[in-house]
């Protein structure tokens, strides 16, 4: 049965990773993979990772497995985090809480609730959009479509393109929205933005689905969830996938949730039945050993104010590179669209979309041995201090 199996296409982005792997040259850049590396071009484990590792080692009574929805502590964390201690969806009711493999695997128990209970539905994808997001959604059984977001001649948010677009939304559909930090471009709405999506997707009696993999890399915790609590403000129903993959640092680990919030309990309790089913038919229950990490970091107030110091370095560094970016991109004339390159500054978390095209890519590729992402999409938080020059030499050389 093996003969007849074709070779499938590399990844868009692992595959990259595979090719730059098998390159041999000593003065290599991978920039094209979503990970955060500090100024050695490490990826650390964090502090406060270490030191709930080490009491979850002296503390952890069972490896059992856990409940098909997780631990009810990483749950009520996660809703923590997101909502703010003091709101009534932490205890209400109102929202549940799914445990996941990553912010990947809460995507697709969505897609599969969605597809098992919502017949008709379309998923909307911002275009750009993470290169994954519509596979996973069409493997679930889906039909996906695309709403306009960049403006690539300004690299900004094209708000008036968008809002026309998703005038086509149809009752029932579900709005996929960045909660901060596009990916792959970095541009998010501003919070007046955010309440004119929330009111144009209730008026179309459409569901959002905030993908949040970045809290706390644009500005901070509570301040990156200001375009969720929009929403909550005007949505009664709203699918929420989280990922502790950056913010953590747990990238290997596979840490993920995903949030329900509906009008009342009794109708959250019934969507709960429908993913648990989901759920066991997939991969029956969640892995314990990086929700556990979690869940301890949350519950210590010592290792809170770690994890929170640890994080505002890791953001403090990622802004700190986009500003040498554009002045070492400015100081070689090089200029990425027509305005400059101010909006690198003005972008958002790991990613910038850049303005390269597809054949400069692949000139840095082939002639530099630097890797990006075909989009043009760079990881900001990939440039370190050593290879900086070396870079934007090389875009200069591609870009004239």
């Amino acid at each position: 049965m093996f003969q007849s199996i074709q070779p499938a296409a590399p990844d868009a982005i692992l595959g990259l990773t595979e090719a730059f792997k098998a390159d041999a040259n000593p003065d290599k850049i991978n920039l094209a993979v979503g990970v955060y590396k500090d100024e050695q071009g490490k990826t650390p484990t964090l502090a406060a990772v270490t030191a709930a590792e080490r009491w979850l080692l002296d503390n952890e009574p069972t490896k059992s497995y856990l409940g098909i929805d997780g631990s009810p502590g990483y749950g009520k964390a996660t809703r923590d985090l997101l909502f703010g201690k003091d709101s009534d969806l932490v205890t209400n009711g109102q929202a549940v809480t799914f445990q996941c493999p990553g912010g990947t695997g809460a995507l697709r128990v969505a897609g599969d609730y969605l597809a098992n209970n919502h017949t008709g539905t379309t998923l909307w994808l911002s275009d750009p959009t993470w290169a994954n997001h519509h596979d996973i959604f069409r493997a679930a059984g889906l039909p996906t479509q695309s709403y306009a977001y960049l403006d690539s001649a300004t690299n900004t948010l094209d708000f008036d393109s968008m809002t026309e677009a998703l005038s086509a939304v149809k009752p029932g559909d579900v709005v996929l929205l960045h909660g901060c930090c596009h990916n792959p471009t970095g541009v998010d709405p501003t919070t007046e933005q955010w309440q004119a999506i929330a009111t144009l997707v209730k008026d179309k009696g459409a569901l959002p689905l905030i993908d949040f993999a970045y809290q706390g890399f644009a500005q901070g915790v509570e301040q990156d969830a200001a375009g969720l609590h929009a929403v909550l403000d005007i949505c009664d129903e709203v699918l929420i996938c989280s990922s502790y993959s950056k913010n953590f640092g747990l990238y290997r680990e596979r840490v993920g949730a995903l949030t329900v919030v509906a009008a009342d309990p009794s109708q959250a309790a019934n969507v709960q039945s429908q993913i648990k089913t989901a759920v066991r038919r997939n991969y029956s229950n969640p892995p314990a050993h990086g929700a556990l990490v979690v869940e301890h970091i949350l519950s210590d107030a010592s290792l809170t104010d770690q994890w929170l110091s640890e994080l505002t370095q890791m953001r403090s560094r990622i802004n700190g590179m986009r500003t040498n970016l554009r002045q070492a991109l400015d100081s070689r004339g090089v200029q990425l669209n027509a305005n400059g390159n101010g909006f690198i500054e003005q972008q958002n978390g790991m990613f910038t979309m850049s303005g390269l095209t597809k054949d400069q890519v692949a000139k840095l590729k082939a002639e530099h041995a630097i890797y990006i992402v075909g989009s043009g999409r760079i990881n900001v938080a990939g440039i370190t201090p050593s290879n900086l020059d070396r870079l934007c030499d090389a875009i200069a050389a591609v870009v004239a």
